[in-house]
Protein backbone atom coordinates (compact mmCIF):
# COMPACT_ATOMS: atom_id res chain seq x y z
CA UNK A 1 0.00 0.00 0.00
CA UNK A 2 1.89 3.20 -1.05
CA UNK A 3 1.30 6.48 0.19
CA UNK A 4 0.95 10.70 -0.30
CA UNK A 5 1.75 12.96 1.80
CA UNK A 6 0.00 16.30 1.14
CA UNK A 7 0.72 19.27 2.55
CA UNK A 8 1.15 19.31 6.30
CA UNK A 9 -1.00 17.02 6.90
CA UNK A 10 0.54 14.31 9.24
CA UNK A 11 -2.10 11.19 7.88
CA UNK A 12 -0.73 9.95 4.59
CA UNK A 13 -3.46 8.91 2.29
CA UNK A 14 -3.54 4.88 1.66
CA UNK A 15 -3.42 3.96 -2.82
CA UNK A 16 -2.13 0.51 -3.89
CA UNK A 17 1.04 0.39 -4.92
CA UNK A 18 0.13 0.53 -8.30
CA UNK A 19 -2.17 2.94 -8.73
CA UNK A 20 -0.16 5.63 -6.82
CA UNK A 21 2.14 4.58 -9.18
CA UNK A 22 -0.20 5.97 -12.24
CA UNK A 23 -1.35 8.57 -10.51
CA UNK A 24 2.15 9.92 -9.93
CA UNK A 25 2.93 9.97 -13.25
CA UNK A 26 -0.36 12.01 -14.22
CA UNK A 27 -0.15 14.57 -11.44
CA UNK A 28 3.59 15.19 -11.97
CA UNK A 29 2.99 15.67 -15.20
CA UNK A 30 0.31 18.22 -14.87
CA UNK A 31 2.27 20.05 -12.07
CA UNK A 32 5.54 20.39 -13.99
CA UNK A 33 3.04 22.48 -16.19
CA UNK A 34 2.09 24.58 -13.22
CA UNK A 35 -1.46 23.17 -13.61
CA UNK A 36 -3.96 23.31 -10.64
CA UNK A 37 -6.14 20.88 -10.13
CA UNK A 38 -8.48 18.51 -7.81
CA UNK A 39 -7.94 14.64 -7.13
CA UNK A 40 -11.05 12.71 -6.07
CA UNK A 41 -11.13 8.84 -5.04
CA UNK A 42 -13.81 6.57 -3.32
CA UNK A 43 -12.68 5.22 0.14
CA UNK A 44 -11.47 1.58 0.65
CA UNK A 45 -13.82 -0.99 1.67
CA UNK A 46 -11.91 -1.11 4.75
CA UNK A 47 -13.01 2.39 5.54
CA UNK A 48 -15.84 4.26 6.13
CA UNK A 49 -18.23 4.73 3.05
CA UNK A 50 -17.33 8.16 1.02
CA UNK A 51 -15.20 9.54 -1.70
CA UNK A 52 -12.61 11.79 -1.21
CA UNK A 53 -10.81 15.03 -3.07
CA UNK A 54 -7.84 17.41 -2.66
CA UNK A 55 -6.46 20.43 -4.29
CA UNK A 56 -3.37 19.65 -5.14
CA UNK A 57 -1.14 22.92 -6.70
CA UNK A 58 2.33 23.34 -7.43
CA UNK A 59 3.25 25.06 -4.30
CA UNK A 60 2.04 22.37 -2.31
CA UNK A 61 4.78 19.84 -0.93
CA UNK A 62 3.32 16.32 -2.09
CA UNK A 63 5.40 13.28 -1.41
CA UNK A 64 4.72 9.74 -2.99
CA UNK A 65 5.72 6.39 -0.98
CA UNK A 66 5.67 3.40 -2.29
CA UNK A 67 5.91 -0.05 -0.26
CA UNK A 68 7.38 -2.11 -3.22
CA UNK A 69 10.71 -1.16 -3.54
CA UNK A 70 10.49 -1.72 -7.46
CA UNK A 71 8.51 0.39 -9.87
CA UNK A 72 5.41 -1.54 -11.72
CA UNK A 73 5.41 -1.50 -15.41
CA UNK A 74 2.64 0.85 -16.30
CA UNK A 75 -0.52 0.62 -18.89
CA UNK A 76 -0.13 3.54 -21.28
CA UNK A 77 -4.51 2.70 -21.24
CA UNK A 78 -5.03 3.56 -17.71
CA UNK A 79 -2.18 6.80 -17.94
CA UNK A 80 -4.77 7.97 -21.00
CA UNK A 81 -7.41 7.30 -18.87
CA UNK A 82 -6.60 9.01 -16.07
CA UNK A 83 -5.11 11.85 -17.87
CA UNK A 84 -8.23 12.81 -19.37
CA UNK A 85 -10.05 12.72 -16.36
CA UNK A 86 -7.04 15.19 -15.24
CA UNK A 87 -8.46 17.78 -18.44
CA UNK A 88 -11.75 17.65 -17.22
CA UNK A 89 -13.75 19.76 -15.12
CA UNK A 90 -13.88 17.30 -12.77
CA UNK A 91 -10.29 16.66 -12.20
CA UNK A 92 -8.60 13.41 -11.90
CA UNK A 93 -10.80 10.80 -10.80
CA UNK A 94 -8.99 7.61 -9.67
CA UNK A 95 -10.68 5.01 -11.49
CA UNK A 96 -9.65 0.79 -10.71
CA UNK A 97 -7.49 -0.37 -13.57
CA UNK A 98 -8.78 -1.99 -16.67
CA UNK A 99 -8.28 -5.84 -17.34
CA UNK A 100 -9.48 -8.13 -20.09
CA UNK A 101 -10.05 -11.59 -17.49
CA UNK A 102 -12.88 -12.73 -19.64
CA UNK A 103 -12.63 -15.64 -21.59
CA UNK A 104 -10.92 -15.39 -24.85
CA UNK A 105 -12.77 -16.69 -28.04
CA UNK A 106 -10.81 -19.34 -29.58
CA UNK A 107 -12.02 -20.17 -33.07
CA UNK A 108 -11.01 -22.88 -35.87
CA UNK A 109 -9.15 -21.57 -38.78
CA UNK A 110 -11.11 -21.05 -41.47
CA UNK A 111 -10.27 -23.98 -44.72
CA UNK A 112 -9.72 -21.84 -47.26
CA UNK A 113 -11.07 -22.88 -50.62
CA UNK A 114 -9.48 -21.37 -54.11
CA UNK A 115 -11.47 -22.36 -57.55
CA UNK A 116 -8.88 -21.92 -59.73
CA UNK A 117 -10.68 -20.65 -63.60
CA UNK A 118 -9.37 -21.80 -67.05
CA UNK A 119 -7.41 -18.91 -68.48
CA UNK A 120 -6.27 -18.70 -72.25
CA UNK A 121 -2.78 -17.80 -73.10
CA UNK A 122 -2.90 -15.42 -76.05
CA UNK A 123 1.30 -14.60 -77.01
CA UNK A 124 0.83 -11.33 -78.84
CA UNK A 125 4.35 -10.23 -79.78
CA UNK A 126 7.92 -10.39 -78.75
CA UNK A 127 9.46 -7.61 -76.29
CA UNK A 128 12.75 -6.60 -77.54
CA UNK A 129 15.11 -4.30 -75.12
CA UNK A 130 18.36 -2.30 -76.41
CA UNK A 131 21.60 -3.08 -74.48
CA UNK A 132 24.65 -1.19 -74.33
Amino acid sequence: MGRIYYGGEATPIDIEDRALAHLKVVIATKLRRGESFTVSWKHPEDQPGGRSTIWLHPSIPLRFVFDEPEAPELSRTWLEELANSAHSSGGITLISEHFDTGPVDVQEPAKLTVEVAEVEVVKVGKIETESD
